[in-house]
């Protein structure tokens, strides 16, 4: 367990702010950073992230700073729910400031590129700490809603697995836990991908049957892809992967779901993120999966089809045509 209630989350995002709630709510210190010092102000004053979460009224232990070194110096636990694309910037800045026995969780789910790298690995790479992820079908609007959720806390550390259940478990938000970090990493990213292609599938109409379709040859590449990455495939069966991924791909709340809406609705991607009008990771995960399965040469066509629609201007329609024409007929392919 943590020797110190003193909970950082880096992040005053939509799921950075309910993550903080819960650890308030459990008696937990909390700082919430933020990159803006006028939101902090308004956080603290207002007592709620307006620009997130206007319904939800923040605990009083949560304190919003724009201080990163005075937030980090006195962290035992160290939340990260930034976009993935202030990762890496963000981690290195942190750097110099951990404790010694402080820990780092990554709550953000996308990859970098360049070469391929999990969050996770850019933690272990620049900080010797020990590190999770938390990852699952974690709707934050609905976590605000005090509705019944679930996610899962990943870590080869035990010291990490019982103290994150402690920070954030609720009578409405149950926290599974386990040791496959790459598994559960990778389910959280790559499924934002299928979240896109069922965004568009249903602003074309093409019916629940359809989409069943979409989940289960999504769920196929994901496990394809993931042994390919040395994660154990089974973790794609739990609450982080098909869990994560029938929450996402028929969710309207669902940023990914979303924009893939907007898209197959005839907007253009720059104002489907518009309208969107928060980061949707589902993107930057495509570009980085298409060009690490051409590498790998792994057969994953639903990735292909949106790459091509996203970055060649196919018709979106075309998603359905390839999915029909794929000469693959097998149907239970999951990979072990």
């Amino acid at each position: 367990m943590i020797k110190s209630n003193k909970v950082v989350v880096l992040g005053g995002g939509s799921f950075g702010t309910v993550l903080a709630n819960l650890a308030a709510s459990n008696g937990y210190d909390v700082s919430l950073w933020v990159r803006d010092a006028e939101q902090a102000l308004r956080i603290n004053s207002e007592g709620a992230n307006t620009d997130y979460h206007p319904e939800l009224r923040l605990s009083d232990k949560i304190e919003a700073s724009d201080d990163l070194k005075k937030v980090i110096e006195s962290a035992s636990v160290i939340l990260i729910a930034t976009p993935s694309s202030i990762f890496e910037n963000i981690v290195q800045r942190i750097t110099p400031f951990i404790n010694n026995d402080a820990f780092v969780i990554s709550c953000t789910k996308g990859i970098l590129s360049d070469p391929f790298r999990l969050l996770s690995d850019v933690i272990s790479r620049n900080i010797k700490n020990d590190v999770g992820v938390l990852s699952g079908p974690n709707l934050a609007k609905e976590i605000a809603e005090n509705k019944v959720a679930g996610t899962v806390i990943a870590s080869q550390s035990e010291r990490i697995l019982s103290s994150v259940k402690s920070i954030l478990s609720s009578n409405t938000f149950k926290i599974y836990s386990s040791k496959d970090m790459q598994g559960v990493e990778m389910a959280g990213a790559l499924k934002n991908i299928y979240a896109i292609i069922c965004g568009m599938a249903e602003s074309m109409n093409v019916g629940e049957n359809a989409i069943g379709l979409i989940l289960t040859r999504s769920m196929a590449e994901m496990s394809r892809f993931a042994v390919a990455k040395g994660a154990d495939p089974i973790t794609f069966l739990g609450l982080s992967g098909m869990g994560d991924l029938v929450a996402t791909c028929t969710s309207k709340l669902s940023r990914n779901y979303q924009l893939g809406y907007n898209i197959g609705s005839g907007l253009n991607l720059l104002d489907s993120k518009s309208k969107v009008g928060q980061v949707a990771e589902g993107i930057r995960t495509l570009e980085v999966i298409k060009n690490e399965s051409d590498r790998l040469d792994l057969n994953m066509p639903l990735v292909d089809s949106l790459y091509n629609v996203i970055n060649k201007n196919y018709s979106p329609s075309t998603l359905i045509d390839d999915l029909i024409k794929n000469p693959n007929e097998v149907d239970v392919e999951f990979t072990y």
